[in-house]
């Protein structure tokens, strides 16, 4: 037998599981400056540009590391990632506009971890981006886990979509998230992985419902203007640029270089313990 309905009672039931879900969206901090991918529509596809060599990163105990981080961020209901044949050539990994190339060699040493470094077509919208991991660092004592390699390769893909760090405190308990800094990313809680936290705060950067917007025009899978921007190889800290935001010590930073005409290359980097 059937319940009877009270539509009164229910309306303000969705009501409030409503103001539930703004409340809980509007929460989150953690955007890159509001730097985004221009779309006309949610949600939308990501292309991560598979270069990656070693078994330490395709099957790291029958774990590919791009294909988990892919994963994870694709739990997000503004946008989706697909993992799809690198272009970048050459170790200086050679970004592809409209997507994300992401690289793995021995760097040198560097002082950095990893790097995150993205175009910006007009000083907000994101036209392509890399992600460089230095195995002249993962293949030390320090950083040759599989923890730390899922905890770095998801968090330079996250700044590619716009996100900040949660926290940048190295010290402070494990927030389980991989837009956490941490000195132990095993926890507990874990960091190898993206939170609700994180989804909340892709949804203010994209989804109307929160505070984002769509655009008129789109970034993903088009041209980049500025062909000269292309040839920039992100991985020579000479071609940062200046300095804007330091953390923790100086075991992060980011930088930006001005391209003119409205086009600008920022770098998000994590310095290695041994590299400081």
């Amino acid at each position: 037998m059937f319940a009877k309905f009270h539509w009164r009672s229910l309306t303000l039931g969705l009501v409030a599981l409503a103001l539930a879900g703004v409340a809980s969206t509007a929460s989150a901090t953690h955007s890159w400056n509001g730097y985004h991918w221009a779309r006309t529509s949610n949600p939308f596809t990501i292309k991560l540009g598979n270069n990656l060599s070693g078994a330490a990163w395709t099957a790291d105990g029958s774990v590919n590391h791009l294909t988990v981080a892919s994963s994870d961020w694709s739990t997000s209901d503004v946008l989706t990632t697909t993992v799809v044949t690198g272009l970048a050539k050459s170790r200086n990994c050679r970004p592809t506009a409209g997507r994300v190339e992401v690289c793995n060699a021995t760097y040198g040493n560097t002082g950095w971890l990893g790097i995150a470094t993205i175009w910006l077509a007009d000083g907000i919208h994101i036209s392509q981006g890399t992600v460089k991991l230095n195995d002249t660092y993962f293949n030390t004592a320090t950083y040759n886990t599989p923890a730390w390699r899922q905890l770095v390769i998801c968090q330079e893909i996250g700044h590619t979509f716009g996100l900040d760090h949660q926290d940048t405190n190295f010290d402070n308990a494990n927030l389980g998230t991989c837009m956490d800094y941490t000195n132990n990313p095993l926890g507990p809680p874990d960091n190898e992985h993206p939170n609700q936290h994180d989804y909340d705060e892709l949804d203010v950067i994209y989804n109307p419902l929160y505070g984002g917007h769509l655009d008129s025009t789109t970034t993903i899978g088009q041209p980049i203007t500025n062909k000269a921007a292309a040839d920039i190889d992100s991985g020579n800290p000479s071609n940062w640029g200046q300095l804007v935001k330091s953390s923790q010590g100086g075991r992060t930073a980011i930088y930006e270089m001005d391209l003119g005409v409205g086009h600008k290359l920022v770098t998000f980097v994590i310095w290695a313990l041994e590299g400081r």
